[in-house]
């Protein structure tokens, strides 16, 4: 399924220079507006130039100003979620879940999900990179595939992601996860393991981002407002497409061979 205008937009927004950042700026913020302007009424509007909004439709793989108007107008004839006049905490954070979830189950390429758990499969050893607040998902995503008896662990140390990386082979598979995608530790972690001969995918809302252009394949989730501050924003689209990988891989696993593997992992925790 394609990804929606606005959540392209948000997902490129971290790589745009700053006159770039103006024109997406508007158009996440009155994508209703835009459709009924020319290039020149929103140029004037969104206080950029014309040239600035073709390079920006350019990176979100829109070909012209039309094009992208007909694809934002699809967008917007979907109904939304009615928002409440009065919202607590509890409607705040599950609309933004819900929204979030929504967002990728629009644009997720289910034979790549296929492909990505083949891989998997036959890897001899999996690792995950991550930094910062992405590690727990990472953490997370290697004790799962642990416990189907995967050769697996997570790593947050740049160096100790290089000199692992360094030191990896065609069969071996690292999924580096950023949710902005510029993160340049994990960057360079991950190109370090693809030159090395693993296969890598990159877990990000990064439309674009270094991490998206370096690594093998990329696997979407879904980006915020622009303003919304690093320390704010969820993860819950990364957990879900950790949630998502394991699930494909644990399906095409014999049940009996699955069960036996965490059946003997947790006998040491058991009295």
């Amino acid at each position: 399924m394609k990804k929606l205008v606005t959540s392209k937009i948000k997902g490129l927004y971290n790589s745009l220079t700053e006159k770039e950042k103006l024109a997406a700026q508007y158009i996440i913020e009155r994508p209703g507006d835009v459709i009924h302007y020319s290039i020149t009424e929103l140029s004037n509007w969104a206080g950029t130039s014309e040239t600035t909004i073709y390079r920006v439709l350019k990176k979100a793989g829109y070909s012209g100003y039309q094009r992208f108007k007909l694809e934002l107008a699809r967008e917007l004839s979907i109904p939304a979620l009615e928002p409440k006049e009065t919202l607590d905490i509890f409607d705040l954070v599950f609309n933004k879940t819900i929204n979030s979830l929504s967002d990728i189950q629009s644009q997720i390429d289910k034979n790549k999900i296929n492909q990505i758990s083949d891989i998997i499969l036959k890897s001899k050893k999996l690792l995950f990179y991550a930094v910062g607040r992405s590690f727990p998902v990472a953490l997370d995503a290697s004790l799962k595939f642990a416990a189907l008896g995967f050769s697996t662990n997570a790593y947050s140390d740049p160096h100790m992601q290089v000199i692992v990386g360094s030191n990896l082979e065609k069969d071996d598979t690292v999924i580096a996860i950023s949710h902005s995608g510029v993160i340049r530790d994990t960057y360079k972690s991950a190109q370090v393991a693809k030159e090395a001969g693993a296969y890598t995918i990159g877990i990000t809302a990064g439309v674009n981002s270094p991490l998206s252009r370096i690594v093998n394949t990329v696997l979407y989730t879904s980006a915020e407002m622009p303003e919304e501050s690093e320390f704010t924003v969820s993860r819950i689209g990364e957990m879900f497409m950790i949630e998502l990988l394991y699930n494909y891989v644990s399906s095409k696993m014999s049940l009996e061979k699955k069960e036996s593997r965490i059946s003997e992992a947790m006998k040491t925790k058991k009295f």
